[in-house]
């Protein structure tokens, strides 16, 4: 090797230490300090959701998948994770969990092949208007259809007169939770490319709108209005004659079809069936429950859960001038098995006026739901909460349901009521109706001097006179208080129901000649013509 080209080796070399010696020190100083090059930051990234759970989150669940539920989600670190969440997700919705199928799940996918189906437009029908109302809300229970638009005589509430229309459709939803009831939503098509859009008003229909002295409402025939107040959306234009069609209403009603469904009471849900006698906060909710039993079949007894809590215990709130108190109820009944039996979920809302809020504090709250179970035994959990505060309470019992043997006597649960009257049209469908009755049980067993007692039972399979046809049974009322005798009444039958074999007592005890105290009163039902007795028993307190 020549001298020059050792020179030129050892030049190279110390080059590189240099160089070598000036990264490592760049390297140090950048660890010590932060860079002002935001680009040359440490970044925390987030591991990547694989496709098949952004499309579940973004497309499959993007109009029913509330932001808590989105926010959980997307928290998740691992794919076990999200699969329970997803399991869970459906879970949740599905109407009912003791079959193999989610029949909430398989609707909700036919939805989306259906939406895609009759409602694209250049777009996929799950992304339309029309689409994301059906896929979220379900089938409406009427479609009033104009496909081709044209002529159009404007009903009374529109302002009546005729004009030409877009196409246009109006659904028609008896009820959606969260959004109301009789509910009409009108779809127009202003592009004729098959794309209807979601109306905020009632003029987006109308072809004729923009033309002048086309189109007209009866007013504006008559010159009790412009036009074009109408056009800007001003003016005598704006006097709806139904609520829903004003600006306000419309936007409220596109506003919560735009929020995800309801997923009723998830949390207490996820609540009930926890230890029993566990009370879930300081200062826990508490309410009476009661249990009562009537037969329907030979194999079917229709069971009533009834709630009741103090109205002192509930936050009342003002809501446009009237103090409200609002209460969740939830209930899970599940068999010995831990097969789920039933469920039910509720709101309860009382209101008063502020001169009478200090005596509806002083009256009770109460709720009954009815669910048909089979002969068994079985356990309910039911948690209540107070909506404003939070406040809630826990109550699990265990109950069996009987068998109504189809050639003994037998009778029903003896009610206490502190109300017991026929029932009319009104009751339809309500809460409290037995047979043609209407009890409201007395859970606390307490009536004022002077208020009545009601008495409600039902006899089954008493034996038929052959002379009369009809039920031959004697029943007898006794009533005691300290272990003595104060009244002892037949039953004279005038007024009863009879369906059968199927005898209803619905009495109402008078009080204002008893003195304040403990009262037992004891219903004897005996047949005369199978022999056979039975003894239902009750306690009450009267006060002043």
């Amino acid at each position: 090797m020549s001298k020059l080209n050792l020179i030129r080796n050892v030049v190279v070399a110390m080059m590189a230490i240099t160089i070598g010696s000036a990264s490592v020190f760049a390297q140090k100083k950048g660890e010590d300090q932060p860079s002002q090059d935001p680009s040359g930051k440490v970044r925390k990234v987030g591991v990547e959701l694989k496709e098949a759970y952004k499309k579940w989150r973004n497309t499959d669940v993007a109009y029913i998948i509330t932001k808590e539920e989105k926010r959980a989600f997307d928290a998740l670190t691992t794919d076990e994770e999200r699969e329970n969440f997803i399991e869970n997700f459906w879970r949740r919705r599905d109407p009912n969990p003791d079959t193999e199928e989610n029949e909430y799940r398989e609707e909700y996918y036919e939805r989306i092949a259906y939406a895609n189906e009759h409602y694209a437009s250049g777009i996929p029908g799950w992304k339309t208007d029309r689409g994301r109302t059906y896929i979220a809300w379900g089938k409406p229970d009427s479609v009033e259809s104009h496909p081709s638009g044209g002529s159009y005589d404007r009903p009374s509430y529109e302002g009546g007169g005729s004009t030409t229309t877009y196409p246009f459709e109006i659904w028609f939803y008896r009820h959606l939770d969260g959004v109301g009831d009789g509910l009409e939503i009108e779809f127009v098509d202003p592009t004729g490319s098959g794309e209807y859009r979601i109306a905020r008003n009632a003029n987006e229909k109308d072809a004729l709108l923009m033309v002048p002295g086309a189109g007209m409402t009866t007013a504006e025939q008559l010159g009790l209005s412009d036009k074009g107040d109408r056009i800007s959306g001003i003016g005598s234009g704006n006097n709806f004659q139904r609520e829903q069609d004003s600006p306000f209403r419309r936007m409220e009603i596109i506003t919560s079809l735009q929020r995800p469904p309801q997923v009723k009471f998830s949390d207490l849900q996820g609540i009930a069936g926890g230890d029993s006698g566990v009370l879930l906060d300081k200062d826990p909710l508490q309410f009476d429950m009661r249990i009562d039993f009537f037969r329907q079949s030979d194999d079917r007894v229709i069971v009533t859960f009834t709630v009741q809590t103090e109205n002192k215990e509930l936050s009342f709130k003002d809501e446009g001038g009237l103090p409200t108190a609002r209460m969740n109820i939830f209930g899970r009944v599940t068999a010995v098995s831990g097969k789920r039996s039933g469920i039910f979920e509720d709101s309860v809302v009382t209101n008063a006026t502020s001169a009478e809020l200090a005596e509806t504090k002083d009256r009770k709250s109460i709720y009954q739901k009815a669910v048909a179970l089979s002969p068994g035994t079985y356990k309910v959990d039911v948690v209540v909460r107070d909506v404003e505060t939070g406040n809630r309470g826990i109550a699990n019992q265990g109950f069996t349901v009987p068998r109504y043997d189809e050639k003994k006597l037998s009778t029903s649960t003896m009610i206490l009521a502190s109300k017991l009257r026929s029932t009319n049209e009104r009751d339809v469908g309500a809460m409290f109706v037995i047979g043609s009755s209407k009890v409201i049980p007395n859970l606390t067993g307490s009536y004022k001097q002077g208020q009545e007692v009601g008495v409600y039972l039902q006899v089954y399979n008493a034996g038929i006179d052959q002379t009369t046809l009809r039920p031959a049974v004697d029943v007898e009322y006794i009533l005691t208080k300290s272990g003595k005798e104060v009244m002892r009444q037949p039953e004279d039958w005038s007024g009863l129901s009879d369906s059968g074999q199927r005898l209803t007592l619905a009495r109402l005890l008078q009080t204002s000649q008893l003195p304040l105290g403990e009262y037992e009163i004891k219903v004897v039902t005996k047949d005369r013509v199978g022999g056979q007795a039975i003894e239902n028993k009750g306690k009450f307190t009267i006060t002043q």
